[in-house]
This record gives C-alpha cells, structure tokens and sequence, in this order.
C-alpha cells in the first residue's frame, strides 16, 4: 500500500500542542460489544519453543550516561542509527502507525513506557529506541487474517523516496497462554529502512480469573493484568502531534507499572525535564 503522508503530518500545524482528553461513553463494556467478532482457541496446544520476532541487542558497557541502549530488527539493519536520527525515526513510525490503524479500523491504543512519555509532554522519550501500543484479541486476528506482511508506503517531508513500514504478526498469537513467555510480543510495525519497530501485544480475556469470579479480568502474554475498567473506554488525545488513544484509568496504570515518582521525577536517564520548555534535556 502507498500513502502519501503529508496530510498526516501537516496535521501538526494546526493541532495545539496541549493535550486534551475526553471520556467516551461508557453505556457497555468493550468486550461485550465484540466477543461475536472474537475467535477463541479452547486449547493452546504446545508452547511454542523458538522465539518469532528477532531483535539485536548489544552489551550495555562502557554507555555514557543518558545514551541509549541499542535494539533494532538487525534483519533490517546492520547497525544502529546515529543518536540525533533515532528520535525523528521513532516520532514518523508512531505516526504512520497511528494513520494506517485509523483508516483500516483497527482500534489501538499506547502503552508502558510510550504512555508515560505521553503523560510527560506528549512526545517520545529522548531516550527511547522503540515504542509500545497495545491491541484487542479481536483485532489481532483481523490484522492477521487482512494484513499480515503487509507492506505500506510513506512519502514523508523531508525523506527521498519516503520510508516503507512492514506489519507482521507473530504467528504464534493463537497461543494465548502466558507460558509461552517467548512469544509475548503479538505483532510489529517496523521501519525497513532502520530496523526500529513498534511492539504490539494483544490484550485478551484473562479466561482463568473470569471463571474464578473476576468478569473484568484481562491479560497480555506479557504477564501484564487489567481490568477492563482501566482500559475501557479509551480516551482520546494528542501524541507526537497526531491523534492517539490512551488507556482510560492511565494514571492508575502507570503508577501501578513503574511507581508514584515517575510521573514526578524530573531527573531521568540522564535527562532533566524544563518546565519552562517542557523538554527532557541532556544534562552534561
């Protein structure tokens, strides 16, 4: 598929920077409103023993403070990006990400760390190399049945010849088990041109806990827990300076995964935020 991405990101001229969030509806729960278009495996077979999605992690020595530690989808790439190109990379893949699951319907959703960059100011971490999102059972089989090893085409500003981005989903989605704890990344969308990626992970019916009495009991392969009132219904806001969907209890979800003081800490990873900018600098 081609795309011409201009209209995309011209969007950030006439978006405010400002974040604004909206509560939708709240009159029935998400997966009431689906389980007729979900596919359920009764049995998960055997866990899988070999990994799908392959990534290039280098030994974290000898890394300056506040640099980043390198992984990228080394069958794309044979090394990593210079630091100052990393950031512009990541910001048009959740963008162009955000645009295809938009226009073919698939409802997505940011989080772990990408949804607490977004609390911070909107915008990827400095820092980061990848980014997460997160996607419904039922979603994850209609990107597998439609779209799968899709190929999708940008022209971008400022890039020649525009950037192909690759959707693949792990064929071991159907597993639902948290034992196949080499699979727990469902789908990605990668950049062909550099290797970095957005990791994608379906959020399922937690079928163990339903039984047991918990009806809103959700969970990714990730070992990963929620309650469908922490995620449903989803909100809508600005991320890189596109529309994006975030978790509905998001305060409660961050503070639950990374503690109280990462929503106040200022002093990270060798950055410090600048009120007045709202930027995470470099600190020398």
């Amino acid at each position: 598929m081609r795309f011409s991405a201009s209209s995309l990101l011209g969007l950030s001229g006439l978006l405010s920077a400002s974040v604004f969030v909206v509560a939708q509806p709240a009159d029935s729960t998400f997966m009431s409103v689906r389980e007729s278009v979900a596919k359920d495996y009764e049995s998960e077979g055997e866990i899988p023993r070999t990994k799908y999605f392959s990534e290039y992690h280098p030994p974290a020595i000898s890394l300056p403070r506040g640099a980043r530690s390198w992984q990228w989808g080394f069958c794309f790439a044979d090394k990593p990006l210079p630091d100052d190109e990393v950031t512009p990379h990541l910001s048009a893949l959740i963008q162009t990400y955000l645009s295809i699951m938009s226009s073919i319907g698939a409802e997505t959703w940011i989080m772990h760390g990408t949804l607490l960059s977004w609390w911070w100011n909107q915008k990827i971490f400095p820092w980061d190399n990848d980014l997460d999102v997160q996607i419904s059972e039922p979603t994850i089989h209609f990107l597998a049945e439609y779209y799968n090893m899709t190929d999708h085409h940008f022209d971008l500003p400022g890039v020649d010849g525009g950037r192909t981005y690759l959707l693949e989903i792990n064929p071991n989605y159907v597993v639902r088990s948290e034992k196949d704890r080499l699979n727990v990344i469902d789908a990605r969308w990668i950049d062909k041109s550099s290797g970095l990626f957005i990791d994608i992970t379906a959020v399922r019916k937690d079928e163990g806990k339903r039984q047991r009495g918990d009806s809103e009991a959700l969970m990714c392969k990730d070992r990963h827990h929620y309650q469908e009132s922490q995620i449903f219904p989803l909100r809508e806001s600005y991320f890189e300076e596109v529309p994006v969907k975030i978790p509905y209890s998001y305060v409660e979800l961050l503070e639950e995964e990374y503690g109280a003081n990462s929503l106040t800490n200022k002093d990270f990873q060798g950055h410090k935020f600048n009120e007045d900018t709202k930027i995470w600098e470099q600190m020398k």
